[in-house]
């Protein structure tokens, strides 16, 4: 058994004093290890001789009681909250208040041994994964960049992010999520960004909040620890500009989008990229982006204004955007015969489930959206799942297909018959191979999308099987 947030990093090691003094702890009967500490880990599979074993406790686990298991595995070195009966005389345990927040200290520890490191951060309603994507692009030209994986970008995840800095890092980009008020304002403490900001105020994560204002407070946390000469970035046509502006302490600032100081002016729309000329106070420069729909030209003037606060040249600027490559599941184009699969499962909230929908229109003969229910909007479920189904049969897209326990609800919106809405994955695929049918020989889009949970990646994977 493991937890389930999990790091495997290769780190610069670890000495026990250093342990020691990160988390303030103390060694069980004096015992510490003479060797250096290869890495800190979470996850039991993968512990074993150099690592130290730090044993998380949540709601439904408690890694303590994996602690026999990685020292049967060959780990000696174990950073728990209560000294443990362990067989095994030589397994030294450094004992703390709190493991998780033991996690944080270490992560901060590492940031603060990185005293040139040049970090972003930034956070968002949507569009954190895409412009993460970007940034990396653009920095890691110039040198060794540290970006976020996945989605460790929660208060376990951050951390376990800071312990994999290397040497060798120069930049960091640092995506910081939140479920909870105070969240970010803890993440962005341990991460001491350089530059950061807000992407956008949406409905992701709506029934944490209470509604968008609460959203808005959480979000705007991440300015409360940026360096004292650095840079707030803001999105300068968002409807909270006025409230995200309010948050900012920062002398310096930047904005993005219309009305900001960079921005986007002649912008062309195409099936699978965009072109536009990039306007930023070094000039105006026209740009080939790899990457479809509105949403992302919204996305890279983002990525501009983070990079051009951290003292990045607007050619190299250009020339990453360029490059950029799209995360799996996030809008990735396949092609199979005459039909073509859009994959966009990675995540869902319904301002993102409205721009895959634009991209979707862009395409070619009969167009088919299948989406996943949107998790985490609360009590406003039912009424969100409503609006997305109307707005979506007004979009010239020939099938809307729902599945899981919103479909009903986002058919309720659909005035003109065009949305079929199934419970399971199952009944949905009986249907998909029937429109394919129907269709052939014509050309075909099906674009895939829905939050995690839902796994959509499965019902486009068994549709590609059998078709």
């Amino acid at each position: 058994m493991h937890t389930s947030t999990t790091s495997t990093a290769i780190l610069e090691p670890w000495t026990a004093e250093q342990l020691l003094q990160a988390t303030q702890g103390y060694w069980h009967l004096d015992r510490r290890p003479d060797a250096e500490i290869k890495r800190i880990l979470t996850d039991s599979r993968h512990a074993e001789s150099g690592d130290a074993f730090l044993a998380l406790k949540g709601e439904r686990f408690d890694a303590h009681d994996f602690v026999a298991q990685v020292v049967a595995q060959g780990c000696q070195v174990v950073i728990v909250s209560r000294p443990l009966d362990v067989m095994d005389q030589d397994v030294f345990q450094l004992v703390v208040s709190d493991t998780r927040l033991a996690l944080g200290q270490l992560g901060a520890y590492r940031r603060s041994q990185h005293p040139h490191l040049k970090v972003i951060a930034l956070t968002g309603s949507s569009g954190k994964t895409t412009v993460k994507e970007m940034l990396y692009s653009i920095l890691s030209q110039r040198a060794a960049t540290l970006v976020t994986r996945g989605n460790l970008n929660n208060d376990l995840g951050v951390p376990m992010m800071l312990l994999e800095l290397r040497a060798e890092h120069q930049y960091a980009v640092m995506e910081l999520g939140a479920n909870h008020q105070g969240e970010i304002d803890y993440t962005a403490q341990l991460v001491q960004p350089d530059v950061a900001g807000i992407l956008n105020i949406g409905t992701a994560h709506l029934g944490e909040f209470g509604g968008r204002d609460g959203i808005c407070r959480a979000k705007s946390e991440i300015y409360a620890h940026i360096n004292a000469q650095g840079t707030a970035i803001v999105p300068a046509d968002d409807a909270y500009f006025r409230q995200i502006s309010a948050a900012i302490q920062s002398p310096h600032r930047l904005s993005f989008g219309q009305g900001g100081d960079v921005y986007a002016t002649q912008i062309q729309l195409h099936a699978q990229s965009t072109s536009f000329v990039l306007n930023s106070p070094q000039g105006q420069h026209a740009l080939e982006l790899p990457f479809a729909g509105l949403h992302n030209v919204h996305n890279a003037t983002a990525a501009a204004a983070f990079a051009l606060a951290i003292g990045i040249d607007i050619n190299d600027i250009i020339v990453g955007l360029a490059k950029a490559q799209g995360a799996k599941g996030r809008l990735n184009f396949i092609q199979k015969n005459n039909i073509l699969f859009i994959d966009d499962t990675y995540n869902a909230n319904p301002s993102s489930m409205r721009a895959a929908a634009q991209v979707l229109t862009q395409q070619a003969g009969v167009r088919v959206m299948v989406l996943g229910d949107i998790g985490e909007l609360g009590d406003a479920a039912l009424l969100e799942h409503h609006d997305l189904g109307r707005d979506l049969a007004q979009l010239p897209i020939e099938y809307v297909i729902p599945v899981g326990e919103f479909a009903a609800s986002t058919a309720s919106g659909d005035a003109t018959q065009k949305i079929r809405a199934y419970a399971t994955q199952a009944e949905a695929l009986i249907d998909l191979l029937k429109l394919t049918e129907k269709h052939q020989p014509q050309s075909m889009s099906f674009l895939f999308k829905g939050s995690r949970s839902t796994h959509m990646e499965t019902l486009m994977a068994d549709l590609m099987e059998k078709i």
